[in-house]
């Protein structure tokens, strides 16, 4: 299967600037910008991410560009009022932090990794972009009527609308400059001009005013240089309508430390059966053949939910390697009660447990229904005693008999024990020997 097929089949183009796809199946240089305005990528991010993976595994060449200067500004795109500003050291501690994750993401393959700080600010080259230099060289080149026409404009300058700052209407020209700067063999450590740039259909307005302003330039000079851009359709939740990535606890991020791999992981699992197809086309490196024998698989039995273990599998793999992935499987296993065994549980264990379920202490002769009461198993001391009654409690995976009322020590395996009731993945507690 050509590159260009692949994609369609994945579902990864949107909009682009060339008419026939299959000029994507001659490899060249693009690039991809990442916002340095947090200091983790989320799963929204790595849906591009994922698509430059496989340009690169096609033989592009790649430069990945964090925006250490454009996120001084803040992107307007997708937002109903105006950012607040974020300072310089928070920036560049985000860029760091982003940084690592997009080495470990590209880990192995090849790939040039840049920040437009560097080309924005006064550096030690003094080859900083200077305001009045960037009007005329550059802002000269659009009209206010082509700028004006960008759909996060016009929806903030509407009747009722927060309005937006100059600051956040010039984002687009700043990006601009980006592309054109990378397509000046300024980016790529081999040489090669940047031809394309690749992001969600968000940052489309912003990618047409680059591949713009470098026609624009290189027309008045005589040449007909390569410019294009490509992007792919934003993800949104089939289930609730709602953008991809957000949960009640908030965004799904890549950082482990502020989304544990046992949550990333779970994330995955809990893919609604009309979303897993598509999640393992953009999400996985897995073939079209593998896709098409899990989704199979998955609808003669979707009460196992197979595509979406693959789908976690696949994913935390990636984002997080195989010691986290292992970790996120313990812990699912005994969450769950398919392992029942604390005997040899890591203390990183216990606290990703401790972030997925309830949990509390308990002392040796505690009333059992008191405890199921306070980590919300029920939700009276009525409807513990019932779920006693009807054997409905195991602990450590075992069934306990109606008759037992209170705790014992053997109950508690290095002091904890998982106490669980129905089926369900949240249907679980830790309690830990007070």
């Amino acid at each position: 299967m050509k590159l260009s097929e692949e994609l369609a089949w994945r579902g990864l183009i949107k909009d682009k600037t060339f008419q026939d796809v299959s000029w994507l199946d001659e490899p060249k240089t693009f690039y991809h910008g990442v916002d340095a305005t947090a200091d983790s990528l989320t799963v929204g991010n790595l849906a591009v991410l994922m698509l430059a993976r496989r340009l690169i595994e096609r033989g592009w060449k790649a430069v990945i560009l964090i925006g250490g200067a454009t996120s001084l500004i803040g992107d307007p795109g997708g937002k109903i009022a105006e950012r607040e500003l974020i300072s310089r050291d928070e920036i560049k501690r985000n860029s760091n932090a982003i940084r690592n994750q997009i080495n470990q993401l590209f880990d192995g393959q090849d790939f040039t990794l840049v920040d437009n700080y560097d080309w924005w600010s006064k550096s030690a080259t003094n080859e900083g972009m200077l305001y009045l230099d960037f009007l005329r060289e550059y802002g000269k080149k659009f009209s206010m009527t082509e700028l004006m026409q960008r759909e996060f404009v016009t929806e903030r300058m509407g009747g009722g609308a927060s309005g937006i700052s100059y600051a956040e209407f010039s984002y687009g020209l700043v990006q601009a400059y980006d592309y054109y700067r990378l397509s000046l063999k300024r980016g790529d450590k081999d040489g090669q001009d940047a031809v394309l740039q690749v992001g969600g259909s968000d940052q489309w307005s912003n990618m047409l005013l680059g591949v713009a302003l470098i026609r624009k330039i290189d027309n008045k000079e005589g040449h007909n240089k390569e410019a294009h851009a490509l992007s792919m359709p934003l993800i949104v939740d089939k289930a609730t309508g709602q953008k991809f990535g957000k949960t009640e606890a908030g965004a799904i991020w890549l950082d482990p430390q502020k989304t544990t791999s046992t949550q990333f992981y779970q994330f995955w699992v809990n893919t609604d059966d009309a979303d897993v197809e598509d999640y393992l086309k953009i999400f996985t490196l897995l073939p079209k053949d593998k896709i098409e024998h899990y989704v199979m698989k998955h609808k003669s039995a979707p009460e196992h939910r197979y595509a979406q273990q693959q789908l976690a599998y696949e994913v935390t793999r990636t984002v997080h390697g195989e010691e986290a992935l292992d970790r996120a499987e313990r812990v699912t296993d005994l969450i769950r009660g398919r392992d029942s065994n604390l005997l040899d549980i890591k203390e990183e264990d216990v606290s990703d447990i401790r972030n997925e379920i309830a949990y509390t202490k308990a002392k040796i002769g505690d009333s059992i229904q008191e405890k199921i009461v306070e980590v919300k198993l029920a939700a009276s001391k009525t409807e513990a005693n019932r779920l006693m009654a009807s054997n409905a409690i195991s602990i450590n995976g075992i069934k306990v008999p109606p008759r037992v009322q209170s705790f014992k020590k053997s109950d508690f395996i290095n002091g904890r024990l998982l106490i669980r009731r129905g089926k369900a993945y949240k249907d679980s507690a830790l309690i830990e020997l007070e």
